[in-house]
């Protein structure tokens, strides 16, 4: 039947790997003058596995079937002179079509083997030594392999998308703390604010010291490089372990007079290069600990100036005494 193929998709039941799927389509392309009836019948007394075998005569045939139906696998006789299984095979992978390839043939498998496997054929048979089981398993063990090529192709696809988005995640992320690093260095003076003067102006909140160091000292070198090695230790090992390294560095930046805002600006310049030297790499986990780590390190050194509030208020005179 020289060009007969069925219509319907094969739809492969989930089959554990390792075993015989309990049926499969199976492409046939074979010469004008040579009849696939002997495979047919064949497989067909073999029930370990049902085998629908549609039939194309010639090379164009296979392939115009290939185009319109879907197969779990393709076999090829290989007579040379008549039909070219090498050359059916580059037009097979030239036309887009992945379905798993095996070669069938008369000549030995040392003459054939390595020419089949080179050209991008999954396996090669021949016809006068193999057996119908064996047919079997080698067409199960090259539907899975095909499987699992696709499968691996989805998975880096999706996991390349993954990372891209993250990256961007991590981008607009790190765009929306440098506004609101901006937003912060454009505090109100703290006579602007509101109850400024009241206690005749010796009040003074710490958002008010934040305020009037909003532009703060110059951050050195060196303590853009003791951020760097805390981040870097905590992206890997966690909070829990560097609490007194936190604790040294809030004090360190309330002795210098570093501001919150310039605290963030420090984080996001270190954070920004550490994300960039990552390259294709997950971002999300170094994100998110290093937001767990600005947070703390804020917090101390929020308190560090709170602790200074109160010393500089029990320092001073009281208006009794003046």
């Amino acid at each position: 039947m020289e060009g007969s193929v069925k219509s319907a998709a094969p739809v492969l039941p989930a089959t554990p790997w390792g075993l015989l799927p309990p049926r499969l389509r199976v492409l046939l392309v074979t010469t004008a003058r040579r009849s696939g009836a002997w495979l047919a019948e064949a497989l067909a007394g073999d029930s370990a596995c049902q085998v629908t075998l549609d039939e194309a005569r010639g090379a164009a045939a296979g392939l115009a079937a290939l185009r319109s139906h879907a197969f779990d696998a393709v076999l090829v006789g290989h007579a040379p002179g008549e039909l070219d299984a090498l050359e059916f095979l580059d037009a097979q992978r030239a036309g887009g079509s992945e379905e798993p390839l095996i070669v069938l043939g008369e000549a030995s498998p040392q003459e054939m083997d390595a020419l089949v496997l080179e050209a991008g054929a999954d396996a090669y048979l021949c016809v006068n030594t193999a057996t119908t089981r064996s047919l079997l398993w080698i067409l199960a063990r090259a539907t899975e392999r095909r499987a699992l090529v696709r499968e691996n192709r989805r998975l880096a696809q999706a996991e390349r998308h993954r990372l891209h988005q993250e990256q961007r995640e991590a981008e607009r992320l790190l765009s929306e703390q440098r506004d609101m690093i901006r937003d912060a260095q454009g505090l109100p003076e703290a006579g602007d604010e509101p109850g400024a003067a009241e206690d005749g102006g010796h009040a003074t909140s710490i958002g008010q010291r934040a305020a009037e160091h909003a532009d703060g000292p110059p951050l050195s070198e060196s303590l853009k490089d003791h951020y760097r090695e805390l981040l870097r230790a905590h992206v890997i090992m966690g909070s829990g372990n560097l609490s007194n390294e936190m604790c040294a560095l809030a004090e360190l930046l309330a002795s210098g007079g570093v501001t919150a805002p310039q605290t963030m600006q420090l984080h996001v310049q270190v954070l920004e290069e550490l994300v960039r030297g990552l390259g294709s790499r997950s971002a999300r986990h170094v994100m998110t600990r290093a937001d767990l780590l600005v947070l703390e390190v804020l917090v101390h050194l929020a308190e560090r100036y709170r602790l200074r509030c109160v010393d500089d208020e029990a320092s001073r005179p009281t208006r009794a005494s003046a």
